[in-house]
């Protein structure tokens, strides 16, 4: 495939986990802005027949899929003289990331898997719309620290911190009293532990403001999205994780909000839509016009915070026990809360069973001082598969 005669007013993109949540929606934002990007490249996983569609609609010259199998099958579904260059499993997924010619690299992986493609874009020098905050969670010492040398910008897509971004804008860092991420609080906030115990995938996967994918609206009903939030925005702003704080906002209108010394606070607001901050960061520091429906604060009834509730959703006091033990524990409760979130969904876990057995990992685990993305992975390793054997073994982990 020959791919378009390169523009230097157009910004070249390589998107990482196109055909999940956030990808699909970068595509959109991409399809209301033709004039201002081009897509160089495409990584995603098993969806063969829609990445097939988004390739016909964006012309890639490199696209990547997780195995063999399925690039056979994309192959298939492509007319021969249009097709693209077709990589499969971590190799391809890294070249996309590093060698597809990308200005801007969006990584929208979900999971672990995408650390590994996310810091070859970060080692090539290329700047990362990081949208995967497992990236920063399981490695975010050396992720940073390869940022700095290589001169490569990250700029955050989750709303939350996006917020903070948009809020920290010619702002001092010394003069931060406390960062406070907001949370929707799920579809449970409001349940008993009784209820909890009952809860299904089905149910589960109901978000009441947010179209998210499986795992990430799994991760918003136990909390632990926002114990990853936590971690990664500790990394991200270079702020203890003492100076983050979390409120229960379940409106979903106020992204995250900055406290400072002076007892002043900046939110960023708008309607849930992902869109908006993924636009903010593919054309930082310019903001692109949207179509939608805006924010009416005409129609706003009440907007309303409240203390999350840690006994019933022990994962967000997980997540900042992780952070305190620092070095390799992160990645132990990212790798064994993706385990316990696929068991859930499969049928094989109760709900309230997911903190327990990232708790039982996290027991387990003595911390290291990271050193390597080799390390990083083998954790990784060694964390799924301690709890693939804990959800295996009869009977249910202890209390979280």
């Amino acid at each position: 495939m020959t791919p378009p005669t390169p523009d230097p007013a157009v910004k070249r993109l390589a998107i990482l986990g196109s055909t999940g949540s956030i990808g699909r929606s970068t595509l959109s934002v991409v399809a209301e802005h033709p004039g201002e990007f081009q897509v160089v490249g495409l990584a995603a996983g098993g969806n063969a027949a829609l990445l097939a569609r988004q390739v016909e609609d964006f012309r890639p010259a490199l696209v990547s899929v997780k195995d063999r199998e399925t690039a056979a099958a994309l192959k298939a579904l492509l007319p021969r003289e249009a097709a693209p260059r077709v990589l499969s499993g971590p190799e391809g997924a890294k070249e996309v990331a590093a060698a597809s010619g990308a200005d801007l690299v969006v990584s929208a992986m979900v999971g672990a898997v995408g650390l590994a493609p996310t810091l070859a874009a970060i080692e090539a020098g290329i700047p990362v719309a990081l949208a995967n905050k497992e990236t920063l969670v399981a490695a975010g010492s050396l992720v940073m620290a390869t940022a700095r040398a290589r001169g490569a910008a990250l700029i955050p897509v989750d709303s939350e911190h996006s917020a903070i971004f948009q809020a920290l804008q010619g702002q001092r860092r010394e003069d931060i009293r406390r960062l406070w991420l907001t949370a929707s609080g799920g579809p449970f906030r409001d349940w008993d532990a009784a209820r909890l115990a009952m809860v299904t995938p089905r149910e589960a996967l109901c978000h009441p403001n947010w179209d998210m994918g499986p795992k990430i609206t799994i991760d918003s009903a136990t909390m632990f999205n926002k114990a990853l939030e936590v971690m990664e925005a500790s990394v991200l702003f270079d702020l203890p994780v003492e100076k983050i704080a979390v409120v229960i906002h379940p409106q979903s209108i106020v992204h995250s909000l900055v406290e400072f010394v002076d007892g002043g606070f900046l939110a960023q607001m708008g309607v849930p839509d992902m869109r908006l901050p993924i636009a903010y960061a593919l054309t930082y520091p310019r903001r692109l016009p949207l179509n939608g429906p805006p924010l009416d604060l005409r129609q706003v009834a009440c907007l309303t915070f409240e203390a999350p509730d840690e006994g019933r959703f022990p994962a967000l006091r997980l997540g900042y026990a992780a952070a305190r033990a620092g070095g390799t524990m992160p990645a132990v409760l990212n790798a064994a809360n993706e385990v316990a979130v696929a068991a859930f969904l499969d049928g094989g876990l109760a709900f309230l069973d997911i903190p327990r057995v990232v708790a039982a990992a996290m027991d387990a685990h003595q911390p290291e001082p990271l050193q390597s993305l080799e390390q990083v992975l083998a954790v990784n390793d060694w964390a799924r598969g301690w709890a693939r054997d804990c959800i295996g073994r009869r009977g249910r982990p202890g209390p979280a």
